[in-house]
């Protein structure tokens, strides 16, 4: 398997080696998966993907909510590495308050939006020798999710 470090991004990226993209042309809803099981390995690694892409959309907007510094739509006024820092030092303190005061509804708040949200794939692709990469490095991780969820 590649291990490795992967950015997950939606399909209006484009595929390359450190850019996985959801499969295009396979058009499904996350609620879907809840009545039946995905039907291949592409469903699977498209499911899987998305859930973890929701999980961080979740995260940012509820600390864009908590943490007005992160949802400025302005230029940065910091370098990358304090920002870096900032976002740190946010999730930090997110988690510290969550341990203090546990109000769920900045988390409730998003989840509403999120709920509402459907994901529907393109079906244009580019072909360049990174996307082949790319796309190589993920069939390969499909198939090796596809045979652990079969066999358990």
């Amino acid at each position: 398997m590649f291990v490795g470090k992967y950015y997950l991004d939606d399909a209006s990226f484009m595929l390359k080696t450190q850019i996985l993209t959801l499969y295009r042309g396979i058009i499904y809803h996350l609620k879907e998966y809840s009545r039946r099981g995905p039907q291949d390995a592409r469903e699977l690694f498209n499911n899987r993907h998305s859930l973890l892409r929701n999980v961080i959309e979740r995260t940012f907007d509820v600390m864009k909510n908590r943490f007005p510094i992160i949802a400025s739509g302005t230029e940065p006024h910091y370098d990358l590495h304090t920002m870096t820092n900032i976002i740190l030092a946010c999730c930090i303190l997110h988690n510290f308050l969550r341990g203090v005061d546990n109000d769920d509804s900045l988390i409730e708040e998003v989840d509403r939006e999120l709920l509402q949200q459907d994901i529907i794939v393109s079906t244009s692709q580019v072909r360049d020798d990174d996307h082949r990469l790319g796309s190589h490095i993920r069939d390969t991780i499909v198939n090796e999710m596809w045979q652990d969820y079969v066999n358990n």
